[in-house]
């Protein structure tokens, strides 16, 4: 099964971007949505943001993914949380 998770763009640079997906930040390929930049929500599939999505779509995709547990980390419930450092 593939699945495409959304991420916020948190910094990009050309054809790269730093997303934040769940509790990770991420290296993705703009690629495929070179119109996306900085504060935009995409899907992220392979490393590549592959489509340009609103925040609520982002939103409601994380709520099903975490309430049918695909994810491994509980603490991956909100699209924009930030990493836990140590």
């Amino acid at each position: 099964m593939c699945l495409a998770l959304p991420a916020k763009i948190e910094d990009c640079l050309d054809e790269i971007a730093w997303v934040r997906l769940g509790d990770a930040r991420m290296k993705v390929s703009l690629v495929m949505t070179p119109e996306a930049g900085v504060g935009d929500w995409v899907l992220v599939h392979a490393g590549f943001a592959i489509h340009q999505v609103t925040e609520d779509d982002a939103r409601e995709t994380w709520m099903i993914v975490t309430e049918h547990g695909l994810m491994e980390k509980p603490g991956a419930t909100s699209p924009d949380q930030k990493a836990e450092t140590a």
